[in-house]
């Protein structure tokens, strides 16, 4: 155990999480997947992206939108996640979906100054799917968002302004779904380990897996 740990701080894993606020499966892997950075020593690249402009792109539908069979299944799927994972879960959020780029563009803008690694930021990254998917907060409401960032030890109404007004941020948010949308990706959470795309929460065992085991990334050439 002890060679196994100091082979991961030889070779710090980086882990891309491509994740939208709105997304629910995001949130039920939220602290799972704390957990492994943590037990790994990972270093993780937070992304937020625009989860419904993903979705339009590549077939999938928001869930209101779905036919009746799969959100029916989706509400099992809802419990027994809920269980397995030991987290509080609204079924029905009061203000899901809302729009999450304003505070998506507060994330992007406490990333630039403090940093991926920076244990507030991780927690706002947190917070903020939490604040949807258990607390019924509106994500889109800007005192709820400055809350979420105190809470999590950031200054939230300096960040919320730089938000407001820096286009620059707003930017950084379109490239990055762009750039989940270029890479193929089809849905929220992606965690990308060199290259190699897990797509779900329920993936969060395999990513696990393929860090302790260091095995080549699975890469498959396109023809």
């Amino acid at each position: 155990m002890l060679k196994l740990t100091a082979n991961l701080r030889m070779s710090r894993p980086v882990i891309e999480y491509y994740f939208s606020f709105i997304s629910l499966w995001s949130y039920i892997g939220s602290r799972r997947f704390q957990r492994l950075a943590r037990d790994t020593n990972a270093r993780v690249i937070l992304k937020p992206i625009d989860l419904l402009y993903i979705f339009s792109k590549s077939g999938g539908l928001p869930v209101k939108q779905r036919p009746a069979q799969r959100q029916a299944y989706r509400l099992i799927e809802m419990e027994r996640w809920r269980r397995i994972r030991d987290i509080p879960l609204v079924r029905y959020p009061k203000h899901y979906p809302a729009d999450p780029s304003l505070a998506h563009r507060v994330l992007l803008a406490a990333i630039e100054e403090s940093g991926h690694d920076n244990e507030s930021v991780q927690e706002y990254a947190r917070l903020g799917l939490e604040a949807v998917w258990a607390r019924e907060l509106d994500i889109a409401d800007a005192k709820t968002i400055v809350e979420l960032a105190k809470e999590a030890g950031l200054e939230g109404g300096r960040l919320l302004e730089r938000a407001k007004t820096q286009p620059s941020l707003a930017e950084q948010e379109a490239a990055l779904t762009k750039e989940a949308e270029a890479k193929q990706y089809f849905g929220a959470p992606v965690y990308s380990l060199r290259g190699e795309p897990f797509w779900g929460q329920d993936r969060i065992e395999m990513l696990e897996d393929v860090i302790k085991s260091g095995r080549e990334p699975i890469v498959i050439e396109e023809h």
